[in-house]
């Protein structure tokens, strides 16, 4: 794809590919303002790790399975904590959503925006789904068209208004309802010792004390039993669905259950040498050690879905599977706990 400049932008803006959306957004908009900070480190101070299995919420008539905190909360947490001051609106018009990115690009300010992939037509047509849950930023205009970077992306691309409308105003859940997010004030300084730690007390406390089944280390359980039941209470081809939005989840939207742990991990590694420990190296290793074990379980659900009878994984075996990975999350979690600080 072709590399785009904003003509309206003196201070030139900078495009990194990453990981994961959120996370890669907010790294691109903090370097924006002069704020250097990595991908894991904005997730990890944003606390974006997370589980949830919600039987009772349908996403493409499936049960929703999601592996990072609500969209937003990675970037709206990390500038609180870093003391940087933002705008952040919802419309209820396409009219005036559009009207308002506008007036923010005339100034030069890059903008967040939550999306549909679905109307993203950068995008290859296999991720080109129904998830309302996407970000990117818009960081000028060339002509009639918006100058994206998307941090999915190699590199920055152009979108015409009419998709981006669609994109920022799809039906579904969540509803996007034009979103988008803006810095307007930051500070000279910033305390990332203290913003690190507020994250990882976060991701753990969001980890271990949800009392409801459906969040945090519980949820992976609650998933493990449903799973186990899927042969009984379901069609075969409706338990392969379901089997299949779980590896979706997991391994395609944003960086899923493995890549968040892998992120995760590095932010520990990152945080261990900044906060001069040599606890969270140790501890990154065994979140790494657990995202390979989600790694198999995907690997071992996709050949349970193919149906080969010859390496065929059980629905038993991949319940074991995850009630083993619900245990070491859990042990790692309250380790992390009990650091002192």
């Amino acid at each position: 794809m072709d590399k785009h400049h904003p003509v309206n932008n003196h201070n030139i803006f900078q495009h990194h590919q990453h990981a994961h959306c959120e996370s890669g957004v907010t790294a691109n908009l903090l370097g924006h303002e002069g704020i250097p900070i990595s991908e894991p480190l904005a997730f990890g101070i944003g606390a974006g790790l997370f589980f949830a299995h919600l039987p009772f919420v349908k996403v493409n008539g499936t049960p929703g399975t999601t592996f990072r905190t609500w969209p937003g909360a990675i970037f709206k947490r990390v500038t609180e904590r870093l003391g940087i001051t933002i705008h952040k609106e919802k419309f209820r018009t396409r009219e005036k959503a559009m009207r308002a990115l506008d007036q923010v690009l005339a100034q030069g300010k890059p903008v967040g925006m939550l999306s549909s992939v679905y109307y993203l037509p950068y995008l290859p047509e296999a991720f080109r789904f129904h998830f309302n849950a996407h970000n990117l930023v818009s960081y000028g205009k060339e002509g009639n068209q918006y100058l994206i970077s998307d941090p999915v992306m190699e590199e920055t691309t152009q979108i015409a208004p009419e998709d981006l409308a669609n994109a920022r105003f799809a039906k579904g859940t969540p509803e996007p309802n034009g979103m988008m997010y803006y810095i307007t004030q930051s500070p000279k300084e910033v305390n990332f010792a203290k913003a690190i730690q507020q994250g990882i007390k976060q991701t753990n406390f969001f980890m271990l004390s949800p009392p409801l089944p459906w969040f945090g280390n519980k949820a992976i359980f609650l998933l493990a039993k449903k799973i186990k039941k899927y042969p009984q209470q379901l069609p075969p081809r409706k338990a392969a669905l379901y089997l299949g939005n779980i590896i979706r989840m997991q391994e395609e939207i944003g960086t899923g259950g493995a890549g968040f742990r892998y992120l995760h991990a590095a932010f520990l590694e990152e945080a261990d040498t900044l906060l001069k420990r040599d606890d969270l190296r140790e501890k990154s290793q065994e979140l790494t050690a657990i995202g390979d074990q989600w790694r198999n379980f995907a690997y071992s659900a996709a050949r349970q879905m193919k149906n080969r009878n010859s390496d065929r994984v059980s629905y038993d075996e991949l319940s074991e599977l995850l009630m083993e990975i619900g245990k070491q999350e859990k042990t790692f979690f309250k380790q992390m706990e009990q650091l002192k600080w």
